[in-house]
């Protein structure tokens, strides 16, 4: 497995709370939830670049 970079990220306590009872229902850490919801929208993104492509 690739080596991880750990960094601050600044959320709204809001988004924050949301987030951990999204990762709750889904059996992740909070961490481990945000790392999932950003490789979903990187993959979704490249997905979409492709097709612009053809």
């Amino acid at each position: 497995m690739a080596e991880k970079k750990a960094f601050i990220l600044r959320i709204n306590p809001e988004v924050l709370k949301e987030m951990e009872i999204w990762a709750a229902d889904e059996f992740r850490s909070t961490n481990g939830q945000i790392e999932y919801l950003l490789q979903q929208a990187l993959n979704d993104r490249k997905k979409s670049r492709k097709k612009k492509e053809s």
